[in-house]
């Protein structure tokens, strides 16, 4: 293993060793006693069993939390982040030595999204509750529309390098800080990460260890900043924690081979409908007018 890697390893245990702090500091300074349910534990597993299957696990959890009803709203955004960390971490130890890419465009893209998960953290901790419905149906629509291209084909087929230079080596780190910074809204960074490098040249395979470093890093730091705030929910969280460990290993080590193109068309159904009912609660909380039968 190079010494990037090693040194990006070393990030990812330090970050998550903050992770831990915080929660702890934010469950006694918010007196967070809630304890996750079976339901909480059995989305954990589902939604990140299809993450290390490469569909994703923030749009599914999201319009699972919104057809339950609970959390509110405005704790998606921090529930998704802190509760799918665990799953962020493990899948980052499984997959990152799988697949050499360039050492300093890997550390780059790596940092640069995690400077902006911290920013969008704090941004979104201090949205108002309709601005974040607004924002997570977007994030919905983003995610089916990407489910959308990718059974249809008509992602770009990518080229063969391992390495970025110039402006590209630029942009790429650019648009990683803005995708770090998205995910803490809810729109998760493969699918866009993917269609970004794959224009630029670089092989499929480059995504994954760039993606999967990515989220182990910038989740944590994004954490951090909604623990600050308390705007997540306890409970929720844990169950998520618990429930996507087992849905990782399930993935990786027991089922090798699923039917993911029909998978993703029931994700993208579910998932848009669930986008409708997120605009339209953000509708309703404009017009204050009672909530309709979508809620």
């Amino acid at each position: 293993m190079n010494a990037t890697k090693v040194g990006l390893l070393s990030a990812l245990v330090l970050v998550n060793i903050a992770f831990v702090i915080g929660w702890v500091w934010a469950a006694r300074h918010y007196r967070m006693r809630e304890r996750p349910g079976l339901a909480d534990i059995a989305i954990g597993v589902v939604t990140d069993f299809l993450d290390t299957l490469g569909i994703g696990s923030f749009a599914p959890t999201t319009a699972l939390f919104k057809f339950r009803g609970a959390p509110a709203d405005e704790l998606i955004p921090g529930t998704l982040n802190v509760g799918h960390n665990s799953s962020a971490f493990l899948e980052t130890v499984l997959f990152v030595t799988a697949v050499t890419v360039e050492p300093v465009l890997l550390a780059s893209m790596v940092a640069s999204a995690a400077a902006g998960a911290w920013l969008g953290a704090g941004l979104v901790s201090r949205l108002p509750r309709r601005t974040i419905q607004l924002f997570m149906g977007v994030a919905l629509l983003v995610a089916a529309f990407f489910f959308t291209l990718k059974n249809l084909g008509a992602f770009p087929p990518g080229g063969t390098a391992f390495a970025l230079a110039g402006w590209r080596f630029a942009v790429a780190v650019s648009v990683s800080f803005l995708l770090g910074a998205l995910m803490c809204i809810g729109i998760g960074n493969y699918a866009p990460l993917m269609i970004m490098l794959a224009l630029m040249g670089m092989h499929p395979l480059a995504a994954f260890p760039i993606m999967m470093t990515s989220d182990g890093i910038l989740q944590p730091v994004a954490s951090l900043g909604f623990f600050r705030s308390g705007r997540f929910a306890h409970g929720p969280s844990l169950g998520l924690i618990i429930g996507g460990v087992a849905g990782v290993l399930i993935a990786f080590y027991i089922v090798k081979h699923l039917p993911l193109t029909a998978m993703r068309w029931l994700v993208i159904v579910v998932v848009s409908y669930a986008a409708v009912a997120m605009l339209r609660s953000a509708r309703v909380a404009s017009t204050g007018a009672p909530a309709a039968a979508l809620e």
